[in-house]
Order: structure tokens, then sequence, then C-alpha cells
């Protein structure tokens, strides 16, 4: 049988290098501005994306991938590599019904191969780290068990922070009240971000000034890795890869890097983030 062909929607945010070097099939979730849709990644880049956010009076909205986006994307992949099994993976099931128009689609399809549809039980490149572990070894002649056996242990040793440098877009997306945006705002709070193992963000803790924060996002990271001292690390940033740096050197001082991916926030993800908003996902080396 030939080897696996990997599926992802487009809130995995991986790098279009990555993207186009492992062949990894992505299916795009739409953003609205006004009257006018985009399809995240397709028509629409992160650079102008945070341009027209910032300028926006008006959160856009974003919608998920339908399950006749999924038909298509599968019957097209069936067509091309009929011997091959499909693994799908999606943003968490608790932000996004994508994993649930997946699955109805598999459902939906005649005859289909064997598919896989993961819940990631993350966003970003939280699941976009998995999805381009799982292509590189669909690459080496792995199998689809063998495949999800090793992401399932990539899964469960990644650990990731956001930090969300502005209330503002939390509150416009009725995540918090407006008042405690405005408080938050005033005295330089920001929030620390996690996603728990049901796939669902909660707030760490909130530190005022932006250094502190980093330096607690490296704290609590040296917590969670215990004594490992080999790792790779993903930064995730708002069109502004310079942002990334104060992190990375300061993670250099206590660990030997691998790996180092720089990845935009996609214009999905950021719409409830915001701009400025770091995202930093580690795991063993």
């Amino acid at each position: 049988m030939a080897h696996p062909v990997i599926v992802t929607d487009s809130t995995a945010d991986i790098p279009e290098e990555l993207v186009n070097k492992y062949d990894i099939h992505v299916v795009p979730l739409r953003l609205m501005f006004g009257e006018e849709t985009f399809e995240d990644g397709v028509d629409i880049s992160a650079e102008v994306f945070y341009k027209r956010l910032v300028q926006s009076e008006q959160l856009p909205t974003t919608s998920q991938a339908s399950p006749a986006d999924y038909i298509e994307a599968y019957q097209n992949l069936m067509n091309m590599f009929p011997d091959s099994p499909i693994i799908s993976f999606h943003i968490s099931s608790g932000l996004s019904g994508t994993y649930q128009s997946a699955l109805l689609a598999k459902s939906m399809l005649d005859d289909p191969p064997s598919i896989h549809v993961v819940d990631s039980k993350s966003a970003s490149y939280g699941f976009g780290l998995l999805v381009v572990h799982a292509a590189r070894l669909a690459a080496e002649g792995k199998t689809a068990a063998e495949i999800l056996d090793a992401v399932e242990q990539v899964r469960r040793q990644r650990k990731l922070y956001f930090l969300v440098d502005t209330l503002e877009y939390l509150q416009k997306g009725g995540r918090i009240g407006k008042a405690a945006a405005v408080i938050g705002n005033l005295l330089n709070i920001k929030p620390i971000l996690s996603i728990d193992e049901e796939g669902i963000i909660y707030a760490v803790e909130k530190v005022r000034g932006r250094k502190k924060a980093i330096s607690r996002m490296i704290e609590r990271f040296q917590a969670d890795l215990g004594g490992i001292r080999n790792i790779n690390v993903a930064v995730g940033h708002t069109a502004d890869p310079a942002s990334a740096d104060p992190v990375l050197e300061e993670l250099s001082r206590h660990y030997n890097l691998g790996e180092v991916v720089l990845t935009n926030i996609g214009p999905v993800v950021g719409t409830h983030v915001g701009p400025g908003t770091l995202a930093v996902f580690i795991w063993p080396n």
C-alpha cells in the first residue's frame, strides 16, 4: 500500500515551505470582513489581515470548513492516490466544528479508503507541528497506525503557551467583559493562555508588562519540562517575526534548541487573539 496522505485545515498555521516540502493538503477555513469573504491562507495573507484587523471597527467573523469542503478534498485525494490511507488532522473540537465536518464528510463518502480523522485538541502550530511530524513519517514509509501512535506521543509531550498583547480582541469576541478589558489594558496586563487536555483555551495567569510575561512563560516551560534540555521550538507571531527574538534568546540560555520554526498565527486564530500575540510551542528533541 502507498504511504498515507496527510490532510489538515488552515488553522494549523504551517509555514508554506513545510506544506510544500512534505506535500501536506490544506483545507481552508473562511474569514468574513463585512460582505467580503476570504479563504484563510489562500486569498488573504497574515500581513494584510492584521493591517485590516487593526483598522476595522468591527471584528471579522470566521467560518469552519464544511462537510462539502472535505468531501471534495477527500474525493480528489482518493482519485489521485487510490491505494493510500488518509490521515486528516483538525483544530480542537472544543474550539471549532471543523473536526465534526470532516467526520461527517467521511461518513458520506461511498466506499471510502481508510480515513483517520484526528481531533488535535489544540490550535495553530500546537497541532501544526503534529501534522508536519506525521508528514515526515509518511515520507519515510511509516504506516498510518505507526504515524498515529508517534503523533500521540509527541502530543502528550508538547507544551504550549500564548501571550496576548491586548485584551481588546478577547473582549470584542465576547470572551471577557468590556470593563475587564479596559482595566486590563490600563494596567498593561498581559494574559498567558494555554489549551487543556480537552482542547479548551484557559487563562494560566495575568502578568503586568510584556517582558515579565515572557519570563513567566519561560519559567512555566522549565517547570513543565523538568530536566529535559534538548528541545524543538516553534514561535507563532502576528506577521512580526522579530517579536520571536526575545523568546528564542531566553530559551537558548536554558535549552539546546533543535528544530526552530517561525510561523504566522493565521487570520482565523488571529481574529480572536489580536495583533502582538506570541504563541510558543515546545516539544522534546
